[in-house]
């Protein structure tokens, strides 16, 4: 693990098609967009969702980090899923083997959780440690280990509960935050590295995600484009989404739009026929200047010209 790998990590979990997924948010959900009794305006809106999005993305980012650093380590690294007894797949955080003995985390990025949610964590903890326990019995050594180090709002109850499961199960359980994990490793400069490396990658975004597909045309509609003929549909038909302005902040001069456009009209099939055809009305309707009828769209720049 270095810091480009770092990088590239965060990189592909947090920031890798987002604007796909942002739209197809927008189809299956728009009522976490629109209404009037919401007190952000369109833009900020948008904001708030890719940056709530961005959080839960850090989670699944950190898992792949920490996996990594556990195969550079030396670890074996174990197939994650699993099948208990009512035929549910199931995916653990972590499991690995030093080939004597047996390791699995539970892994979430900073212990905040609400009654209900801690109560969760644990149930769905045990239930991960028994169909592990008939595998590996006493082999087995399992972790709940929380990476931010600054919030442990549960610690007690989470100990309590490790220690009860410890006693019945008869297996060694940890609760761990931060860089313990790493002293538990016996390398607790990794934990340091990890600390300076996201310095580094923060200082290096922007304050805020750039909310306009325009800014870069061609590489918006390159990630776009085939996003799903059904999402396209919703989005397109939903009247409410281009009335209160949230289409217009994410597409703001209509140019990714226009290259749209021209895809689905070159498809020649019924649906992208549709689409097109409801297209050209959003582009007259949202685009024009409310005279002619004719779309007043910006030229396509080249994407460099943003570099």
């Amino acid at each position: 693990m270095n810091y480009e790998k770092f990088c590239l990590i965060l990189n592909k979990h947090i920031f890798a098609d987002e604007r796909k997924e942002l739209l197809r948010r927008m189809a299956d959900s728009p009522e976490r967009f629109i209404g009037l009794f919401r007190p952000t305006k369109p833009g900020a809106k948008v904001i708030q969702h890719l940056l709530q999005s961005h959080e839960v993305r850090m989670g699944d980012a950190l898992e792949e980090i920490i996996e990594e650093i556990l195969r550079f380590l030396g670890f074996q690294i174990l197939s994650k899923n699993m099948v208990d007894e009512n035929g549910e797949t199931l995916s653990l955080d972590q499991y690995f083997t030093d080939g004597k003995v047996y390791f699995f985390i539970e892994q979430k990025v900073r212990d905040d959780h609400d009654s209900t949610k801690k109560r969760g964590q644990v149930s769905n903890f045990e239930t991960k440690l028994e169909i592990l326990y008939k595998k590996h019995s006493s082999s087995l050594f399992g972790f709940m280990y929380f990476i931010d180090p600054d919030l442990s709002k549960n610690k007690n109850y989470y100990l309590q509960e490790l220690e009860r499961l410890e006693k019945f199960y008869g297996v060694q359980l940890n609760l761990l935050y931060g860089k313990e994990l790493f002293e538990y490793l016996g390398h607790p400069e990794i934990w340091d590295d990890i600390l300076s490396w996201l310095k580094q990658w923060k200082n290096s975004l922007p304050d805020l995600p750039e909310i306009n597909f325009d800014t870069t045309p061609k590489e918006s509609f390159e990630e776009i484009r085939d996003l799903e003929l059904r999402s396209w549909r919703k989005i397109l038909e939903n009247e409410t989404l281009w009335e209160e302005g949230i289409m217009k902040v994410i597409f703001r001069e209509g140019t990714t739009l226009q290259l749209l456009l021209d895809f689905f009209k070159k498809q020649h099939t019924p649906p992208y026929d549709h689409l097109a055809n409801i297209l050209t009305k959003r582009l007259e309707k949202y685009y024009s200047n409310g005279n002619t009828g004719a779309t007043q769209l910006q030229p396509i720049r080249s994407d460099s010209d943003h570099s």
